[in-house]
């Protein structure tokens, strides 16, 4: 066996860029999340933005009480990212527990590890994609049941919408929820959407919904807006990239108006 070469120190230390990536954009999910980091894969890191993810415990079934469990991770979850390093923006993925716990309740427990951060949840970014399409009256599509689906309406209405029709799927188990096939969606979204509807939300990060945004527009002939839609939407525009993404929809041409 030859003797092994002596390993030398470069002399000159090479210089450091200020970042890896330009932005950063931290995504905390579900354990059992199939869905939202390929979606945020897909729709919001690029050469310039970067998504760094951390996962959280979670156990099925999807229930308000198991929901609600989630809370005390969230600071953990979030100090996990990235340590000691400030992010443009953090957002937790889970709609229905975000409506559970309060979007107050969740930007507390992550400002504790991340001080300052732009804080997006699903609820609160389809509010304000909603918003800047201008719609007032919408419809409503969960894959939930009737008892997780009634705190969403509930979290809409406070926010000044009319509800025209609400459809709910009845699902449990939010694995089973991501393999409902973008395709299915699409026929679904036509008996779900009120004929006085302005717009159609779509909630759940777990649906691959956002895969087929265009499909569900061209076939309800209105505006639609998904969990993970809207909250790439908001961390996009946090992180300053104005440019319009019209293959996720009406929304993703649009500024950021809060």
């Amino acid at each position: 066996m030859k003797p092994l070469p002596e390993i030398k120190v470069y002399p000159k230390r090479p210089e450091l860029e200020a970042r890896p990536l330009e932005r950063r954009v931290g995504l905390i999910i579900l354990a059992t999340d199939h869905t939202s980091e390929p979606d945020f894969r897909r729709m919001v890191a690029s050469e310039r933005i970067g998504v760094y993810v951390a996962r959280i415990p979670y156990a099925n079934p999807t229930t308000p009480e198991n929901l609600r469990k989630m809370q005390p991770a969230l600071t953990a979850g979030a100090a996990l990212i990235l340590p000691d390093e400030p992010l443009d923006a953090i957002c937790y993925s889970c709609t229905s527990a975000s409506v559970v716990i309060g979007d107050a309740e969740i930007d507390a427990a992550i400002q504790a590890a991340k001080p300052g951060v732009s804080v997006v949840t699903p609820p609160m970014a389809g509010v304000r994609g909603l918003k800047a399409l201008g719609a007032k009256k919408i419809s409503i599509l969960t894959p939930y049941t009737v008892e997780t689906s009634r705190p969403m309406a509930a979290y809409f209405a406070a926010h000044g919408f009319e509800i025209a029709s609400f459809t709910c799927l009845g699902f449990e188990d939010d694995r089973e929820m991501a393999r409902i096939a973008p395709a299915t969606l699409v026929e679904l979204v036509r008996e779900a959407t009120d004929a006085s509807a302005e717009a159609l939300f779509v909630s759940c990060t777990a649906l691959r919904s956002a895969l087929a945004v265009a499909g569900m527009e061209k076939a309800i002939g209105r505006p639609v807006v998904t969990s993970n839609q809207a909250t790439a939407w908001n961390c996009l525009r946090l992180c300053g990239d104005e440019a319009p993404h019209q293959e996720f929809g009406r929304l993703m041409t649009l500024p950021l108006v809060q």
